[in-house]
């Protein structure tokens, strides 16, 4: 058989023989150079770069609405809630203690002056004034005696038959029996008044307002049985707070209505301030005493105190231009120069429904930014909108 070289081709052969096959090959990759690759990154990043400096936006100018601030005197009406009362209310009771057995006076009733409101047991107080009448009785006995006495020594020792220190015991044994006596009265008249202290009549004309005791109950010397309001004068008490009570005007006149029909009203100025604050409330009592007052505005009837307060400079601003700066309040500012804005604090004097008064922290002309101010920031530029728009 004869032997192909590996050299030879196969092609010449019409048969088409089977060529030998070589086993397989192996190709080995190659890496690119370190330095190309680290070329092409910085080549990418200068690219990127690039782009980015070139689509970069502009700062955005943020269009705002503002109100020029004016100065001017603003006058502020205030109205609080309060209640009638009697100018002159005393609370009465009795003078010694026991037991009540009756009460003729209820809240309500009107009185006159001298007209029984209740009474006490009147048992003790008999017993007592019997007894001291008794001793007073005693007493007078022992003081004719002693006078007698001493009227007997005195004759002796003039005569000189007594010796003089034996009249001077009879004298003072009269002294002491006077002594006795004058404290027998003086408890008698005692137990006489007690007596009838246990009947409580009204020392003027007026209203109840109030109970505080039931009969049967024991009571205290003192105790209230019952409060009564004295004569027709009428205040209409209110709880002020302290800032009110400096900004109020000296003398100012109150208008008072019924809080359920405001047609009912009447005048009245301050009669009584209450120098120190409620300990609870912080707020002071004040009395306004009305002048002429209907009698729908009766004790106890809920009305309402209005009043105006003297005027002082302030701004008046809408409500959206307040917004916060270190938890207190501030407004936007508009610098027409450099036309951007600035974050100023501000003092306000009150805060209404839909605008505050600003007290401090503004110029005249000032322009503050008056829509739009949560989305700001200090030296941003915006544009100014023109009215309507």
């Amino acid at each position: 058989m004869a032997q192909v070289s590996p050299g030879e081709s196969g092609a010449g052969s019409s048969t088409g023989g089977l060529q030998p096959w070589p086993g397989p090959r192996r190709v080995r990759a190659r890496r690119p150079p370190v330095r190309s690759r680290s070329l092409g990154l910085t080549l990418l990043a200068l690219l990127v770069s690039g782009c980015g400096q070139e689509h970069a936006a502009p700062p955005e100018i943020r269009p705002v609405r503002a109100v020029k601030a004016e100065r001017r005197v603003h006058t502020d009406r205030v109205a609080l809630t309060g209640e009638i009362k009697a100018q002159e209310e005393a609370p009465l009771g009795f003078r010694y203690g026991g037991r009540m057995i009756e009460r003729l006076a209820n809240v309500g009733d009107q009185l006159v002056a001298g007209q029984l409101i209740a009474r006490l047991d009147p048992q003790p107080a008999d017993n007592a004034a019997k007894s001291a009448e008794a001793d007073l009785t005693a007493a007078a006995a022992v003081l004719a005696e002693a006078q007698s006495a001493e009227q007997r020594q005195r004759q002796l020792v003039d005569r000189g038959v007594t010796t003089r220190a034996t009249y001077e015991t009879t004298l003072r044994q009269l002294q002491t029996a006077q002594a006795q006596l004058d404290s027998a009265q003086a408890r008698s008249k005692d137990a006489n008044d007690r007596r009838d202290y246990t009947e409580l009549y009204a020392d003027a004309a007026g209203t109840i307002t109030a109970v505080g005791a039931q009969p049967g109950e024991v009571v205290a010397a003192g105790q209230m049985i019952v409060r009564l309001a004295r004569g027709a004068g009428r205040d209409a008490i209110f709880a002020v707070p302290d800032q009110l009570i400096r900004t109020a005007p000296q003398d100012p006149a109150v208008e008072i209505v019924l809080a359920d029909d405001p047609r009912v009203r009447a005048s009245g100025r301050v009669r009584e301030v209450s120098p120190q604050a409620d300990p609870v409330t912080r707020t002071h009592t004040v009395k306004i005493g009305l002048q002429g007052p209907p009698p729908d505005m009766h004790l106890g009837a809920t009305v309402i105190g209005r009043m105006r307060l003297e005027g002082q400079p302030a701004i008046e601003l809408p409500g959206t231009t307040l917004t916060a700066l270190d938890g207190k309040p501030a407004v936007w500012v508009f610098d027409p120069k450099s036309e951007t804005v600035d974050l100023r604090p501000v003092t306000v004097l009150n805060y209404g429904a839909e605008s505050v008064i600003v007290s401090e922290g503004l110029q005249d002309d000032d322009l503050v930014v008056a829509a739009g101010v949560h989305t700001l920031r200090p030296g941003q530029r915006v544009r100014l909108l023109e009215a309507g728009k």
